[in-house]
């Protein structure tokens, strides 16, 4: 599935349309700076597919710093058959350099 810009997930989270958004930073990033995401850190993702499952077929935003660990966490999704991933371009650099954080 296509990735989604800032810009887009911010006008869903503020509409209340938002999809599942995982944060796939490290507890510490988390609490430095977050967007009320579920924080599964990148290396706890493949013990939490079960917990995901009903979710599968739903569209899911994963977001990191950058872009990097969550483009690797979509991958891993979508290989366990999740099939509406989308990764947030940019991460929260790109979040933060447009509203602020």
């Amino acid at each position: 599935m296509e990735d989604i810009t800032a810009i887009e997930l911010k006008t869903r989270i503020d509409n209340g349309t938002a999809p599942m958004i995982i944060d796939v930073r490290e507890p510490w990033e988390y609490e430095e700076f977050n967007i009320g995401a579920t924080l599964i850190p990148l290396a706890e993702l493949p013990g939490k597919t079960d917990d995901l499952e009903d979710h599968k077929l739903e569209e899911i935003v994963v977001h990191c710093r950058s872009g990097a660990r969550s483009a690797t966490a979509k991958a891993f999704l979508e290989s366990q058959g999740f099939t509406k991933v989308r990764n947030l371009l940019g991460g929260m650099l790109d979040w933060q350099r447009q509203f602020g954080g």
